[in-house]
């Protein structure tokens, strides 16, 4: 009631101020929506009482305006010194010319640019410089994973070494940055949720006034010193700095969204970064779709069935619906519409909602509620249901009967959070071919696109392609997987180095491990030890797992070392395994999807499009696993290193139409031959360097 009364006043000093009243009454007025009770509650105040307390009121927010003008004037003038902090790469000042271009448009970008080019620093300056001409007011700085995340603090942190002064956030989600041992946001269960809007301001303010620095130590610091949410504090802290540095979800997500810039009727003069934008296609198409389950009505059914009476009638309405539609399900159905659904599922939410304020039980509150909102996104999805969705009911092996609202192409969906900014900037070293991206990614026909050559030397980088292998279904047997053992084998014998063979699947990797390990034992050996060690990636490795694991490529080791990984899996992308870490990868396959109800979907899809449908659903995503695979192998100029394609589909046109330019000079390979065209490539780079190739 105080905020709103305090509402009331603001709006009754600016009427008396216009009309020169001495005096003006208020009213509130109140109506229950139950029972239609209404209570009115009445106030008169005199004109110089209500300026008094507007005035300081507006007092409070003045230090806020002046902050806000003061640093602006100061990081524009930072920005005004800058300049960019390397010697320029081959490609990399056209590459940053052409974002300040984009920007300065206010258009979209798309920038293919493969390791080495320095795309994070060639985005990240002429932003900046961007935001201190006054083309945009802050950054958003968005990738998919922690490690690109460290990369763009550091780049912003390599301009403040020129005296920048701009304050950037990385933002942490809720789970990581709690302070407590479970994430409960309940005053009554957490003391920084318990009084947490007292005193954030203050602590938020403080921050601002005396750091230039937004690191997590000193976030979680300044929040312990006031004692509340650390998460909550980093987003009221967002809207103060000049750039934040955060997931997809935050901008993208429907349900998780920054609303404060984001939300309905929100718009900002913002330049969104998008990194890895490769990854933005399938984190899209999950942001944008949704599935509910007849189970969990079920579940929902017997949990209050003696709680509710009007909620359990709505759950069994809900039930018919969905039994109905299981009835004419033998597999899967495509579906034309769920309308039907969507209404009763709106009377559902009325009767979810009722119970969830009235409920007192926490445990069945937390249940109903998790319910209510998987019911709330399925709803809020059918309502951007549109030529870009495929609806369908599966009954899945388990038994259980789902129905799905399927994003097939999120670039509708994706355009409502950036025509909200001014200018999006969408890079990758893997944006192959550009057109799939734009057409998933945008709307618009004449968006820019830039393909940034690789300032790597291929001459330190042997490519083979082995034509005597497939993973075809058709050609997998104990022969194949011995022969891939073998290649396996040559490439890590050839000279004493780290080595990785990435595989389609667990299924498929371990089946070659175990041939490997027999050509091993059949190899001739050193000492009576094995020449190669080897260590394999396993399903659901933890973090400490995942450490151990990449630790085994930074110790130094008498023997060559022989990684089995998985394709698209947490080692194919986002490892920076430099110089003598990584000396050569191996791609087994071509990283197609297993076919699957919504890849065919998508198949169908694009085909009904006069697309390539196969392509669109299996060849361009499979692909991009194969390039991020092998994009670990050379990271900087004094790299050198060997890829081994090992798929004889690498020789079909269509595969190699997504090949990179500086992939023009492929060769190719059979188990026969591999291992002294591997040879003959490191005696010549050891010729070149004066020295003698490292034996096994």
């Amino acid at each position: 009631m105080e905020v709103h009364l305090a509402q009331a006043k603001c709006y009754a000093y600016m009427y008396a101020a216009q009309k020169e009243l001495e005096e003006i009454g208020v009213q509130m007025t109140y109506c229950n929506m139950d029972t239609e009770e209404i209570k009115r509650f009445q106030s008169v105040y005199s004109y110089e009482d209500l300026k008094g307390w507007f005035l300081e009121l507006a007092g409070r927010y003045e230090k806020w305006a002046r902050y806000q003008i003061r640093w602006k004037e100061k990081r524009d003038s930072s920005i005004k010194g800058i300049q960019f902090p390397f010697s320029y790469r081959e490609g990399q000042k056209d590459l940053a010319a052409s974002v300040y271009r984009t920007i300065l448009r206010k258009k979209k970008l798309f920038i293919q640019a493969p390791t080495g080019v320095g795309k994070t620093m060639a985005t990240v300056f002429p932003a900046v410089k961007a935001i201190g001409e006054g083309l945009g007011e802050k950054i958003f700085y968005l990738t998919a994973r922690t490690i690109t995340r460290t990369v763009a603090w550091q780049a912003f942190d390599t301009l403040k070494e020129q005296a920048l002064r701009m304050k950037v956030l990385v933002l942490t989600a809720k789970d990581k940055i709690c302070f407590c041992e479970e994430t409960n946001c309940n005053p009554e269960d957490c003391p920084y949720a318990r009084g947490h809007y007292d005193r954030v301001n203050d602590a938020v303010y403080e921050l601002m006034t005396t750091s230039d620095e937004m690191n997590r130590e000193i976030l979680e610091e300044q929040a312990r010193k006031w004692k509340v949410c650390p998460h909550e504090m980093s987003l009221d802290v967002s809207e103060w700095v000049d750039a934040v540095i955060c997931d997809y979800n935050y901008v993208f997500d429907p349900n998780a969204h920054l609303r404060r810039f984001f939300g309905e009727g929100m718009t900002g003069q913002y330049l969104f970064l998008v990194d890895e934008a490769h990854n933005l296609v399938e984190r899209g198409r999950e942001m944008y779709s949704a599935s509910l389950y007849k189970e969990d009505i079920l579940k929902m059914k017997r949990l209050v069935r003696t709680e509710d009476g009007r909620l359990v009638k709505r759950l069994e309405e809900c039930n018919k619906q969905f039994l109905a539609l299981k009835r004419e399900c033998e597999d899967y159905q495509v579906l034309d519409s769920v309308s039907h659904i969507y209404l009763k599922l709106m009377n559902l939410m009325s009767e979810l909602e009722r119970f969830l304020e009235e409920c007192r039980k926490e445990e069945l509150r937390r249940e109903v509620l998790d319910f209510y909102f998987e019911v709330r996104r399925f709803l809020n999805t059918h309502d951007c249901l549109d030529e870009n969705y495929m609806i369908y009911s599966e009954l899945e092996e388990n038994g259980h009967f789902k129905v799905r609202l399927f994003c097939v192409n999120p670039a509708v969906n994706l355009k409502k959070f950036l025509d909200k900014g001014n200018s999006t900037v969408f890079f990758s070293a893997t944006l192959l071919p550009i057109h799939y991206y734009k057409k998933l990614l945008s709307t618009v026909k004449d968006d820019y696109a830039v393909y940034a050559e690789s300032p790597f030397d291929t001459k330190k980088r042997l490519l083979l392609m082995g034509t005597d292998v497939s993973t075809k279904y058709t050609r997998r047997g104990e022969e194949m997987y011995r022969r891939y053992a073998r290649y396996l084998w040559q490439l890590a014998s050839a000279r004493r180095g780290n080595y990785i063979a990435f595989f389609p699947s667990y299924r498929f990797m371990e089946a070659v491990y175990e041939e490997f390990l027999t050509v091993l034992d059949k190899a001739p050996r050193k000492d009576g030890n094995p020449v190669i060690d080897y260590v394999m990636q396993s399903q659901y490795m933890s973090e400490e797992a995942r450490e151990i694991f990449l630790e085994n490529f930074e110790e130094e080791r008498d023997n060559s070392l022989l990684g089995f990984c998985v394709m698209g899996g947490i080692f194919s992308e986002g490892i920076d395994l430099t110089g003598e870490q990584l000396v050569g990868a191996a791609i087994v396959g071509t990283g197609l999807p297993q076919v699957c109800r919504e890849r065919e979907l998508l198949k169908q899809h694009f085909d009904a499009q006069g697309l390539r449908g196969f392509d669109y659903a299996y060849l361009y995503p499979g692909m991009n696993k194969v390039l991020q695979s092998a994009g670990r192998v050379i990271r900087t100029d004094e790299d050198r290193g060997v890829i081994l394609l090992l798929d004889e589909r690498f020789r079909d046109g269509r595969y190699q139409e997504v090949f990179p330019r500086e992939w023009k000079d492929c060769g190719m390979c059979n188990v026969e031959h591999a291992a002294g065209q591997v040879e003959e490539f490191w005696r010549r780079g050891s010729a070149k360097d004066g020295g003698s190739a490292a034996g096994p």
